[in-house]
């Protein structure tokens, strides 16, 4: 049960990335742009056929291929591997794992079948400011939250549990 819902939660995580992307490639127009609020939340419709904020974008064409799809392919498959067979990890790491997941099928699929992948929202809030991004780049970015706090809530119980070891071997 465990696994069909983590695979559930890569397959929502993709989902909601390509109905957002499809829904602005066929409602925006190349660098319209939409203010959501204000000049701090605006939409505007770009490609990216690089990776994170353009890296990769002016590689030639097989190191390209390489490097933005099959290795990323790769990842994925052992990412998808390592989530289904892990049990004993916390709930917050497969949840990580299962939005980063997500995100990062969302992004290749699209650089496989598109050539590029669909950016769309742009923040401009105080000392927020980013590039523009897609709901993929979201989930992986909250995978990678959660994969932190599971990572030290893990080993917050693994030095918990070191103390009462060695309090009960003190006490015996």
């Amino acid at each position: 049960m465990r696994t069909i819902l983590l695979l559930l939660l890569v397959l929502i995580n993709v989902g909601c990335d390509q109905v957002s992307k499809r829904i602005v490639r066929e409602k925006i127009d190349y660098y319209e742009e939409i203010k959501i609020v204000d000049r701090y939340f605006v939409l505007t419709k770009v490609e990216n056929s690089g990776a994170f904020l353009s890296l990769g974008n002016n590689l030639p064409g097989i190191v390209k291929i390489i490097f933005l799809s099959i290795l990323p392919a790769l990842i994925l498959l052992f990412g998808l591997y390592y989530l289904i067979q892990q049990d004993k990890n916390s709930a917050w790491l497969s949840v990580g794992i299962a939005f980063a997941l997500g995100g990062g099928i969302g992004n290749l699929y699209d650089r496989i079948l598109y050539g590029s992948v669909t950016d769309f929202m742009h923040i401009d809030y105080l000392f927020i400011k980013t590039g523009i991004f897609n709901m993929a780049d979201v989930s992986i970015m909250t995978g990678m939250i959660l994969i932190i706090i599971g990572f030290w809530a893990q080993r917050k119980n693994e030095l918990r549990l070191s103390e009462i070891e060695q309090n009960t071997k003190h006490n015996t």
